[in-house]
């Protein structure tokens, strides 16, 4: 009787045990995967309802507050209106009006075409997605993709075109002056020690970048009366923020320089271009988590060589374009003079601080 009695009580101790799982799990079941860009990559966030159609009205609703803060942006214009979201047969088909389309660049529609795509690929058991236009087809406006049949997240994922290689420059015969100005920055962390070889080249111009954007200079990567003068009393740049022993980098938005250090020392100051006013790169404490060679950008299907990704899809990479200010879509925009020292530098978990002021 005893036995038996202590088994009732196991049992019934286990119910509300089941309650709760049951509850988690409704919960779960309640809610549905939104898709939005956070840096070159996408990033989901839960939000409440169960079908295609409440996913996509949530998608256009956009980030909150805190998720922009965060990174998070949309690229859908809030002035979309959701005429349809209909899934039969593994297929979502989703019928907007113009707005969707209003306004946007090639890679701005790319963007928005991967975070509806993802964003309804799961929900009801869609696996492919159908975009209409005031139920029509939409036509040549998606660089690479055909819309006249329903597409894939795969498809979006898989590259269209080759990864990019460092292009070739005939660098000038060698010139002692360029060279002491070489020297210099070698010695102040700009260049490194191998670089010095008299030929005022790529590598050199972003140097000098570099050197007049931590000097607060006129940023032409040209070696200009003040940069000349400048250079003959500059300090070796000096660390802004304290951080453990070992490698660590500190990527300042306002300078738009990161630095890249070991113990107390910046052994290297280097340029990049970070995210533009609408897609500022977010300021915090984050840790590298990959070393990626070629990183391929899912929303904006473009190669991102040497990528260190440190918070969503927000990375140091290389890129063709980089511009003297902030241009980026969130990440840290490297030349490929640089990139592929930066990602032979730093390890995974690597601390990386992002400060708005230095």
């Amino acid at each position: 009787m005893r036995a038996r009695s202590a088994r009732i009580a196991v049992l019934l101790g286990l119910v509300p045990l089941l309650v709760c799982i049951e509850t988690a799990s409704a919960a779960t079941a309640r809610h549905v995967s939104v898709f939005f860009v956070r840096g070159e990559q996408l990033a989901s966030v839960q939000r409440p309802g169960t079908t295609a159609l409440e996913a996509m009205r949530q998608l256009v609703a956009g980030p909150t507050p805190e998720e922009t803060r965060k990174g998070f942006r949309t690229y859908l214009p809030r002035s979309t209106r959701v005429i349809s979201v209909d899934v039969a047969n593994g297929i979502a088909t989703v019928d907007v009006d113009e707005h969707f389309a209003a306004a946007g660049n090639p890679a701005t529609l790319l963007a928005r075409l991967a975070e509806v795509v993802r964003t309804l690929t799961g929900p009801q058991g869609a696996t492919r997605v159908q975009l209409l236009m005031n139920g029509a087809v939409i036509a040549a406006r998606f660089p690479g993709i055909s819309m006249s049949r329903p597409i894939t997240y795969r498809l979006l994922q898989t590259p269209n075109v080759p990864a990019p290689t460092p292009p070739a420059f005939r660098l000038p015969a060698p010139d002692p002056a360029v060279k002491d100005v070489q020297q210099r920055l070698i010695d102040l962390g700009y260049l490194l020690p191998g670089d010095g070889d008299g030929r005022f080249g790529p590598a050199t111009q972003n140097a000098i970048l570099a050197f007049q954007k931590w000097e607060r200079l006129g940023r032409t990567g040209l070696l200009d009366d003040r940069t000349k003068a400048r250079l003959a009393v500059a300090l070796h740049p000096a660390a802004t923020s304290r951080g453990a022993a070992g490698k660590r980098a500190e990527i300042l938005l306002d300078r738009q320089v990161a630095l890249l250090i070991v113990d107390k020392r910046v052994v290297r100051t280097i340029a990049v271009s970070t995210g533009k006013p609408s897609t500022p790169t977010p300021p915090g404490d984050y840790r590298v988590y990959a070393k990626i060679t070629r990183w391929w950008s899912t929303p904006f299907r473009e190669w991102l060589p040497w990528a260190l990704p440190f918070v969503g899809g927000i990375a140091f990479h290389e890129l063709a374009d980089v511009p003297a200010y902030p241009a980026s879509h969130g990440c840290v925009r490297q030349s490929y003079t640089v990139a592929r020292w930066t990602y032979n530098f730093a390890f995974v978990g690597m601390p990386v601080k992002v400060l708005a002021r230095s």
